[in-house]
């Protein structure tokens, strides 16, 4: 499917509002929201229904073209599918109507692309993780979400309601007037809307096309380093030599007394057990709605102070240099994995990306083994170790001894300079020659283990664009 790109002159962009939908409005959307799983779920069944036939085929001698034909997962193939089985198919026929035709797309464009990861995956030509096969979805865990391409999708003029199709007008929990003002002068048009249930709340977000307006940054000519850390969220410091620390609100520690007390009233409470189709009571459901209701806070907070940070520094600098931090690895860290999830790091790195091209600067990202902290940014020496606890960073070279994460900064700020002079060093940036003796640890692996999947799985089957062999060394 090709893939929607904007017009010259405008940005993608989406305008995200909370909902306060009535009874009615919202068995609505859990109707529409169920729909889009139910059609993902249906999806998946039938296309992995040639593979299992084809599977079981071979094993019983057939082969060439006596197998069962592939099962397309393209969209219009499955849509033409799914057209002719909801109204003959038990599970849909009774209720299928009772749904915008939205709901059905939805489920049905997400498998298409599942699909189309797993064979690009497996191909090698998809970057990043290897992908699975798509699984079914449950309804426990999978959040439930729809999304609308077409029909009345809009802002109300009174800038409190919005209208979606099939489910009308519905308030909105806060004003939408950014919106409702770039619609009303011709700067942005809707091209969908997308519900999703998150944090104990409905949300409607709009994707937008919105016209580019550049605004001009307060310090176009300085460059910023960022250092980010558990003690501190983050140490900028610019080419000017300022720095500036920003303290880590340490959302979850704050909650968790109240959190553990949370919980322990919930284990006392008689909850639901599917081993023995127990249903929870009314007590451990009060329960477990108020302890929700503590994450739910805490992931609010965590949302606003790391957009405050990101739109600060996005509209304050012209270059914005930032580290290529590796989260995953350090979540595997026992001892600090609570803290750099609450603290954020990849959240603040993504929004970076968006934010700092919205505002027309320059956001350069460090090599993961730049040795930022161990590097002096008054004479360039570095160090062959330096352990996590030493906290103030002491140049054997020079003696300049200052904060370890406000030196890490500086060194940072000094990589936008890289390319007209060819130096990483703050305090010296007019040399060519970088004392770099030994630079950071390589300790992470860099090269993944081969998956592969388990004998009898429909998913290892030759996919009908793949012609694979396999070669197998007998011991």
């Amino acid at each position: 499917m090709k893939k929607f790109r904007p017009r010259p002159g405008f940005v993608m962009r989406a305008y995200r509002f909370a909902l306060d939908p009535n009874a009615a409005q919202e068995r609505a959307l859990r109707s529409h929201c169920g729909a889009a799983r139910a059609a993902f779920n249906w999806a998946v069944g039938w296309v992995e229904a040639s593979w299992w036939q084809r599977r079981a085929e071979e094993s019983y001698g057939i082969g060439g073209d006596r197998l069962t034909p592939w099962r397309p997962w393209s969209l219009p193939a499955l849509r033409r599918a799914f057209n002719e089985f909801k109204r003959t198919d038990q599970r849909f026929a009774s209720w299928w109507a009772e749904n915008s035709k939205e709901a059905y797309n939805t489920g049905l464009a997400n498998d298409a692309a599942a699909f189309d990861n797993y064979a690009k995956s497996k191909r090698g030509t998809r970057k990043g993780q290897a992908v699975g096969m798509p699984r079914f979805r449950s309804r426990r865990k999978a959040r439930p979400s729809c999304r609308f391409t077409t029909g009345t999708i809009g802002v109300d003029t009174d800038g409190r309601h919005v209208t979606l199709p099939r489910l009308g007008t519905i308030r909105t929990h806060e004003p939408t007037a950014k919106l409702l003002a770039r619609l009303a002068a011709g700067t942005a048009r809707v091209l969908s809307a997308t519900v999703r249930h998150e944090r104990g709340r409905w949300f409607v977000a709009f994707q937008t096309e919105v016209r580019r307006d550049l605004a001009r940054v307060a310090s176009p000519d300085v460059a910023v380093g960022i250092d980010l850390g558990v003690k501190t969220l983050a140490v900028t410091a610019d080419s000017t030599g300022e720095v500036r620390q920003v303290p880590n609100p340490r959302h979850l520690d704050t909650a968790l007394k109240r959190l553990r007390r949370a919980s322990r009233t919930v284990s006392r409470r008689r909850g639901p057990d599917r081993r023995i189709g127990q249903q929870p009571s009314k007590r451990w459901e009060k329960a477990d709605a108020a302890r929700n209701r503590v994450h739910h806070r805490v992931a609010n907070l965590r949302t606003d102070a790391v957009h405050k940070l990101t739109a600060a520094v996005a509209a304050g600098y012209g270059t914005v240099v930032v580290e290529d931090l590796n989260v995953a690895g350090m979540l595997h860290n026992w001892r600090m994995a609570r803290k750099v999830a609450d603290a954020g790091f990849g959240e603040i790195r993504r929004q970076l990306a968006y934010k700092t091209r919205w505002n027309g600067c320059r956001l350069v990202v460090a090599d993961r083994w730049f040795p930022s902290s161990k590097t002096c940014s008054g004479c360039g020496a570095v160090k062959a170790k330096l352990a996590l606890h030493v906290r103030t960073y002491a140049c054997d070279a020079c003696g300049l001894e200052m904060d370890r994460d406000a030196n890490a900064a500086r060194n940072l700020a000094a990589l936008a300079a890289i390319a007209a002079t060819g130096t990483g060093v703050a305090g010296d940036q007019d040399t060519l020659k970088v004392s770099k003796p030994r630079g950071a640890d390589r300790k992470t692996r860099t090269t993944r283990q081969a998956r592969k999947g388990p004998a009898g799985r429909a998913g290892g089957a030759t996919l009908p664009h793949q012609r694979q062999t396999e070669t197998r060394t007998v011991t």
